[in-house]
């Protein structure tokens, strides 16, 4: 009669350890599902994201094109040269502007 006792009372330790292992295999099952939901979302994102600069890109690249042609700016010296007399422009301003500040006092 021991012996059935004892063997009962480690059959229901062996049960509730079956229910506490089955539990905490259910709790990573759920994160497990939680991450992989969270990393599907952020792909999308992503792949939402590089299609935007991808489409900003283009059209930027585009959009310089038309503008180029314009401006009638087809790259060479001419090209070099307007972006050089902007320069210098902006430069001179720059300079003017701090003698003018100079000469004026603070």
């Amino acid at each position: 009669m021991a012996s059935s006792r004892d063997a009962d009372q480690l059959e229901t330790q062996n049960d509730q350890q079956l229910d506490e292992l089955t539990s905490k295999i259910r709790t990573l099952r759920g994160v497990t599902t939680d991450i992989y939901e969270d990393v599907e979302r952020q792909h999308l994102t992503l792949d939402e994201t590089s299609n935007s600069f991808t489409s900003f890109g283009t059209s930027l690249a585009q959009s310089s094109q038309r503008a180029a042609r314009a401006f009638g700016l087809s790259g060479g010296v001419r090209t070099w040269r307007i972006i050089l007399m902007c320069v210098g422009v902006i430069v001179g301003l720059w300079i003017a502007w701090r003698f003018v500040a100079w000469w004026i006092g603070p």
